[in-house]
This record gives structure tokens, sequence and C-alpha cells, in this order.
């Protein structure tokens, strides 16, 4: 038997081709989801709080609010994020 008797024949990929004139923009996300956490925290009175978020991990909490605060160095100055014990909070 030959290596061509064993090849097994491709199937046809069903598929199509569309002329465009461009490509369309891509959408950003204004702002973030974590956005309205900060901001809060941010007005209130409290110098330090704890953050649940459903479904999330402290440490994910806190890579996400760090990168907003990263972001926005200027409006999320002196606000700081830790975890401890699985628990994220936020402190002035």
């Amino acid at each position: 038997m030959s290596d061509e008797e064993n090849i097994v024949p491709t199937p046809p990929v069903d598929f199509s081709l569309t002329n465009v004139d461009s490509k369309p923009k891509r959408k950003y996300r204004k702002g973030s989801k974590y956005d309205p956490i900060l901001d809060a925290f941010k007005k209130s009175e409290d110098k330090l709080v704890k953050i649940e978020v459903p479904n999330k991990d402290a440490n994910y909490i806190r890579t996400q609010l760090n990168k907003r605060i990263e972001a926005n160095p200027r409006k999320y100055a002196r606000i700081k994020v830790s975890v401890v014990n699985n628990i994220a909070y936020l402190e002035k």
C-alpha cells in the first residue's frame, strides 16, 4: 500500500466571499463597569471598605480596579486596592 492510497480526501468547507469598501471602526467601551465602584468609594466618607462582586475572585477584583486606577491616576489618586484572606478592600 502506498502513501497515496492512505490519504483521506478533505471535505469541502462552506464559505462565502463578499466585497466590502472598508472595515468597520472598532467600538470601545467608554469607562469600565468597575468605575462605579471607585466613584462611589471616592464620594463616600469611608476610609476603608470591603468589596464584594458576585462570582468574582478578590484577586480579579483587585486587578480590574488597579487597571482603572492606573488608567485614571488623577481621578483616583489616593485610592488603594488590597486583598487579605481572599477579601478585596479599598482604602483612602
